[in-house]
């Protein structure tokens, strides 16, 4: 059979498809690069021209999701009828929603950054999202700074507060995935609800607004993105 010449974007793109396809039926760890190899129909030379290593596959579809995010959030970005305050918590608001719905996928792709000898990995990937997100963030804050919804003498510092958000919380997750009971997952969810509610209280006030202005969480919301882990395990 003749080799297929594909544009080497869509090669990459197709070898991700694959990744990703494998990576959540059998586990990261458990799905090896010769799988990946084999799924796509490629040589192992082909393979490293586009991803060096297992980790910078990881890595590549970390940048995918974050790209599609942020393509799903352009309509809040966009709209002209939001004020700062509005359009910060519809940006918070469809991350939240985008995590629940893309839970039990996320945890069978990623749950491999929360065990010790993946955290810098975890670090990198997080660095990536911040990359990706930090601007919009500071765009919004800058906005609401200069019609005076915010007072803060540093847009760029707050942003980098937002994203630290989620590296806070690593290592309670981890502990969870480490324990593996529903007890220890019972225990994960209650420390994040607080903590979600502690950063919301700590953003309204460096932002200068009254308590309960900033949604970072929702009735539920981490109980159906922390859960989802089960659901993830089930379809293996």
């Amino acid at each position: 059979m003749p080799r297929v010449i594909k544009h080497p974007e869509i090669r990459r793109e197709d070898i991700l498809d694959h990744a990703q396809a494998l990576f959540l039926t059998q586990g990261y760890d458990r799905a090896s690069l010769n799988d990946v190899i084999a799924s796509a129909g490629i040589s192992k030379g082909a393979f490293y021209h586009y991803f060096p290593s297992k980790e910078a596959l990881l890595e590549a579809l970390a940048d995918r999701f974050a790209r599609q995010a942020l393509a799903a959030v352009q309509s809040v970005l966009d709209d002209p009828d939001l004020d700062p305050l509005g359009r910060l918590n519809s940006l918070l608001s469809q991350s939240r929603q985008a995590k629940i719905e893309t839970a039990a996928e996320a945890w069978a792709l990623f749950e491999t950054m929360f065990r010790p000898e993946n955290l810098v990995l975890f670090h990198r990937i997080n660095l990536a999202a911040h990359a990706s997100f930090s601007p919009l963030l500071v765009k919004v804050i800058r906005q609401g700074v200069e019609d005076g919804t915010f007072r803060t003498f540093d847009p760029e510092g707050v942003a980098d507060i937002v994203m630290q958000f989620g590296l806070a919380t690593h290592d309670v997750v981890a502990k969870a995935i480490a324990g593996g009971s529903d007890a220890d997952m019972e225990v994960a969810i209650e420390v994040l609800e607080k903590r979600v509610r502690l950063y919301e209280i700590a953003l309204d006030r460096i932002l200068g607004l009254p308590d309960g202005s900033i949604r970072i969480g929702e009735p539920g919301y981490i109980r159906a993105v922390m859960t989802a882990r089960r659901k993830a395990d089930k379809a293996r």
